[in-house]
């Protein structure tokens, strides 16, 4: 009677190599996570009036802003500039973080080898 389910002998070469590059692919996000978190990214709005600087664990590490744009008649500006800063500051993030993903997975997308499971 044959065995059901499984491979006599073990996994063939196939599943072998492609259990492999999963583990070499999962050791690869773990160190771009690691490189993520540790990343700094900055952006500007109003022309360099109001820089604001966020981390790969998405906080905001750092603002300045210029003397020019502190006017307290003018607090919503200034709010408008610190927000628009930072969303483009995240926007950036988000990017980086894509691209470094995109580079380990090949642009295979969301599933293995590109099938949607």
């Amino acid at each position: 009677m044959a065995k059901r389910g499984g491979f006599p002998g073990g996994m063939p070469g196939n599943m072998n190599n492609l259990m492999k590059q999963a583990q070499r692919m999962q050791r690869q996000m773990e160190e771009a996570q690691k490189e993520l978190e540790e990343k700094e990214i900055t952006a500007t709005a109003g022309g360099g009036a109001v820089e604001v600087t966020v981390s790969g664990k998405r906080e905001i590490t750092g603002i300045h802003l210029s003397e020019e744009v502190v006017d307290p008649d003018d607090i919503e500006m200034l709010e408008d500039l610190i927000m628009a800063a930072t969303n483009e500051a995240f926007r950036r993030l988000d990017e980086f973080s894509a691209e470094s993903m995109s580079k380990i997975t090949g642009g295979l997308g969301g599933g293995l080898g590109g099938m949607p499971f």
